[in-house]
């Protein structure tokens, strides 16, 4: 309590903070604190995982989402031999291409879902939330790695982007026909 008093009057300053907290000496009040804190907060987030089915869930969910972007981008990485030297700017620019180069991927195959996903509804397909939160961008299967690209192209401006989905939806509880796959049925 007295830290933050300290640093509401401008006694004490960020940087003198985060020095006293850097030296991680046994002998130092605030660092000794500060762990116990940080102990105590890692403590009730362990028991509140533990204890809660949805926190377990929302966090296996977030962390297979990091998991699968992790997997896709190293599918696309080239230069896996520059990495392992040990020059930094070379990693560096490895990592900022490979990360550029996933988006751009994604973001092409978020456009193409996309697209399918609205001559389906224009069909009469009923596309459920379900559905779509089942879909992933991180196809591997059509994307030619190594493949022929047309350059020719490049000058020309791309079509505007429409990034609303419009999607019915229906009354809770409403049943669907169980012979049709599941969050895509047609509208009657």
């Amino acid at each position: 309590m007295q830290v933050v008093l300290s640093i509401r009057e401008g006694r004490l300053s960020s940087t003198l903070l985060l020095r006293r907290l850097g030296t991680e000496s046994r002998k130092n009040n605030l660092y000794k604190a500060f762990r116990e804190l940080g102990r105590v907060i890692r403590t009730i987030t362990l028991l509140r995982f533990i204890s809660e089915p949805q926190l377990r869930e929302e966090i296996t969910a977030q962390t297979n989402k990091v998991e699968s972007y992790n997997g896709f981008s190293a599918w696309l990485r080239f230069g896996r031999e520059v990495l392992e030297h040990n020059d930094p700017a070379e990693q560096e620019k490895i990592i900022k291409f490979n990360s550029l180069l996933a988006n751009c991927v994604i973001f092409h195959t978020a456009l193409d879902m996309t697209a399918v996903l609205r001559q389906l509804a224009s069909e009469g397909w009923d596309i459920t939330p379900e559905a779509l939160a089942a879909l992933s961008p991180y196809i591997t299967e059509k994307i030619k790695r190594f493949g022929e690209y047309a350059t020719d192209g490049l000058t020309d401006p791309p079509a505007a982007f429409n990034p609303r989905l419009e999607l019915t939806t229906h009354a809770a509880g409403e049943r669907t026909d169980p012979n049709q796959t599941a969050g895509a049925r047609r509208a009657a």
